[in-house]
């Protein structure tokens, strides 16, 4: 879901527009390269907007959209962007939203330029409703509920271009470890062959001959010798692998990590509903 954008701002207008203090992508979302750099401008925030109202029916408060907006509203005041100005990153790359179906709803995530920039849960509203009508069985069935491999699976999607690093290795051994509750790598497993990638990718000279996260974990629940449904303690373990194993100890924007948290966040809501 990706729309071009109007009109490309001057690499000098842009230099001359974070020079003079404008807010920049990096200012207001963990983004990394030279997208961080670029001033937030109108056009980009009213494709965002625009991507958004397709994809939930409204602008999400809060979301990515409407912190672009208020971005480029004082970018477009300081007057070092037009309003009929877009960013070039945005303009090549394009302002796209993503979604994973999951038992229960939806994972979305949403990019600037091919960098997420927000990741959200959408449960269906019919299973919400129906569920909040009262009488429903006490507890969820586990087979209404988001397994390791499916969220796996979503991150596959949400950062299936990024190349696999040492804290994805790490965070993909903690997943499948918590699936088949093993401490050892299964052979030729997914842990394995992240392992694998990383560090052949930490070797190779050029990005085309290094490995993807979609690469590793496209069909991860084929590739799983179990699965379970994603708990909030799994959700914890997979983040604080990636962390320690990350320079600056954040989580990659859609990656392993973070898709877990959205499973074991929708998974939770789902009990809720049900009891």
């Amino acid at each position: 879901m990706s729309q071009e954008q109007p009109r490309r701002p001057s690499d000098q207008q842009e230099a001359g527009a974070v020079q003079q203090g404008a807010v920049r992508y990096g200012d207001v979302f963990p983004v990394s390269g030279g997208l961080a750099e670029k001033p937030v401008a109108p056009q980009d925030a009213a494709t965002m907007q625009s991507a958004e109202n397709l994809v939930f029916g409204q602008t999400l408060r809060g979301g990515p959209a409407a912190t672009m907006q208020s971005a480029a509203t004082t970018n477009e005041r300081m007057g070092v962007v037009g309003h009929d100005q877009a960013t070039d990153a945005t303009a090549v790359r394009g302002v796209t939203v993503s979604e994973i179906r999951v038992p229960g709803g939806r994972i979305v995530t949403e990019f600037v330029a091919g960098q997420a920039v927000g990741q959200y849960l959408a449960p269906d509203e019919e299973d919400a409703t129906a569920a909040g009508g009262g009488g429903g069985a006490a507890g969820v069935e586990d087979n209404t509920k988001v397994t390791i491999g499916e969220a796996l699976e979503a991150a596959a999607l949400a950062a299936g271009d990024e190349l696999v690093e040492q804290s994805d290795a790490a965070a993909i051994q903690a997943a499948e470890a918590r699936a088949t509750g093993l401490d050892a790598n299964v052979p030729g497993g997914l842990a394995a062959q992240a392992q694998s990638a990383a560090a052949a990718n930490a070797w190779a000279a050029r990005d085309e001959d290094k490995t993807t996260l979609s690469d590793v974990l496209a069909n991860a629940t084929a590739k799983l010798v179990t699965d379970k449904p994603v708990e909030s303690l799994d959700a914890l373990k997979v983040a604080g692998a990636e962390n320690r194993n990350k320079a600056d100890a954040t989580a990659r924007p859609g990656g392993v990590a973070a898709s877990m948290a959205a499973a074991a966040r929708l998974n939770r809501d789902e009990a809720v509903w049900e009891q």
